[in-house]
């Protein structure tokens, strides 16, 4: 029986009893919930889906923002951050495009990943671009031609320079997200963003050692990308060791229209494609294509890029949006079948021919040859180990010695021409090359009606300065064809239509209109 003096102390021991038993249970509940937490904040991988494949394009995720993406906050974070860096405001600057009411320029996917949302490029930061039919018009976006104001190589040196600069650091960028942002829980801004951003410096930083060699290259200008370079870093070659003529290799973004019909050619073969015909497999051509929107072969999301491709496989470019010589292009039609259609097949919907899809030896074609020069042996057998293990593993990658004659639809976006974009016009292509402009303005969305391409609006008095001028605006970009890679030579001569009355060149290039 209890006593009135021994019930405090029994429930005393009750009470700590009790409190000793949470004690013992507190640590496993807040593991617990650390853990749901966790599971709930860090495991999901998810990617913005478009049910449009017109804005999945645009805006659809590879899978490269698995192992490359860039923190989304980081990114807005980072051109008020390091505003130095670039060459105007902004990403605008380095050509990438946005859309009204889009945070993201079109080329640029997000995907929740490891707890953040990340973002990178995918395939329309190269495959799309704007275009002015008018002066007074507004510029209005065309998918799948290729990137012209897009400059890849600025936009890598961003990155690289912010990342070894002082504002680089969580002191910086975190109060820059929060004000971006209306705010952060003390989890991001103590924990995640300070861990993100040391992260992804670490990792610039390393990119910007492996790819020191392309520090001794001219700038490349908007529109172009050496991606077999990029490629020998993948695979750990020694770049800087070298042949100077295996390190230079910068051509244009093609355009990437109608790819069912570029299958197939007469003979009943494949089409040899890139620009020096080194792979037959579009499927092969396009997951390679991915490795530079971050991808690997554990992170390639071969789901989304094969919603991309089969839609890419009937797309077919816009019409010339102005209006055309219909008998000036009737006359341009027999000369464009009897110089062209061998080559570039029957007309701009029709592939036909005996050459279209075959390499035509450098000797012959006569144009650059740093492109050729710059995919080698070496890489093509490395390429061959690629998806070792899944059964899209590439066969198909081989050196070729030329270039591949190429269809032509669409040919009026395809502007500068040539593979490495050193010929500003279709009219100017039709001249010898001691007669085409030696210094240009690339990365202009303005049509020019007359010649074909897109209107420069290079000074004279600019294109005869010393080189090292300024080239930083991504319409106004001075290319120089006097600089190795960048020759305009070849692609000339009797069977090239070069040798025409000025009459005749003006009636195949208003044919090519209709392309």
């Amino acid at each position: 029986m209890n006593t009135p003096e021994s019930v405090p102390t029994t429930h005393r021991l009750r009470l700590a009893r009790t409190l000793l038993r949470i004690l013992v249970l507190l640590p496993w509940l807040l593991l617990l919930l650390a853990g749901g937490y966790a599971l709930v904040r860090f495991v999901p991988d998810e990617p913005v889906v478009h049910a449009d494949p017109v804005e999945h394009f645009k805006y659809g995720s590879t899978g490269g923002e698995r192992a490359s993406g860039f923190p989304y906050w980081i990114w807005q974070a980072l051109p008020t951050v390091c505003a130095e860096h670039l060459p105007g405001p902004g990403y605008a600057s380095l050509g990438l495009i946005f859309e009204e009411g889009r945070d993201l320029p079109v080329g640029v996917s997000k995907r929740r990943h490891l707890g953040i949302d990340r973002v990178f490029l995918n395939c329309a930061a190269c495959h799309a671009g704007l275009v002015r039919d008018t002066p007074a018009a507004p510029a209005r976006l065309v998918v799948g031609m290729p990137a012209h104001r897009f400059d890849i190589l600025a936009f890598q040196r961003f990155f690289f320079e912010c990342a070894a600069g002082p504002t680089f650091s969580r002191e910086f960028i975190v109060p820059e997200i929060e004000r971006l942002s209306g705010g952060l829980g003390l989890v991001d801004r103590y924990l995640v963003y300070p861990v993100a951003i040391a992260l992804m410096r670490e990792r610039l930083l390393m990119l910007r050692a492996r790819f020191g060699f392309v520090s001794a290259q001219a700038p490349w200008g908007p529109g172009r990308v050496d991606t077999f370079n990029a490629a020998k870093v993948l695979f750990n070659f020694p770049v800087e060791r070298l042949p100077a003529r295996e390190r230079l290799g910068a051509a244009d973004f093609p355009s990437i229209w109608n790819q069912r019909k570029r299958m197939q050619r007469d003979d009943g073969e494949r089409m040899e494609l890139h620009w020096d015909g080194n792979n037959t497999h579009t499927e092969e051509r396009n997951k390679s294509a991915a490795f530079g929107t971050g991808t690997t072969p554990p992170t390639i999301d071969l789901a989304a890029i094969s919603r991309v491709e089969a839609w890419l496989l009937d797309l077919a470019p816009p019409a010339w949006p102005l209006p055309v010589d219909k008998t000036l292009a009737a006359r341009g039609a027999a000369l464009y079948a009897h110089y062209c259609a061998d080559c570039h097949g029957a007309s701009g919907s029709d592939f036909a021919g005996p050459k279209v899809g075959h390499v035509t030896p450098i000797a012959d074609i006569a144009t650059d040859p740093a492109r050729l020069d710059s995919y080698t042996r070496d890489l093509a057998v490395n390429q061959a180990t690629l998806y070792a293990g899944y059964p899209h593993r590439f066969r198909h990658f081989r050196k070729t010695w030329g270039y591949a004659n190429m269809p032509l639809d669409g040919i009026w976006l395809r502007a500068p021409y040539l593979h490495n974009g050193s010929v500003p016009t279709l009219r100017d292509l039709l001249e010898p090359a001691f007669a085409r402009p030696t210094c240009f303005a690339r990365g202009g969305t303005l049509i020019d009606a007359v010649r074909v391409g897109f209107a420069s609006a290079a000074d004279p008095a600019q294109c005869a300065a010393p080189t090292g001028r300024a080239q930083t605006a991504t319409d106004h970009f001075l290319f120089d064809t006097t600089l190795p890679g960048n020759g305009n030579s070849g692609h000339e001569g009797p069977a090239y239509g070069t040798d025409l009355p000025a009459a005749d060149k003006d009636a195949l290039v208003e044919y090519l209109k209709t392309f």
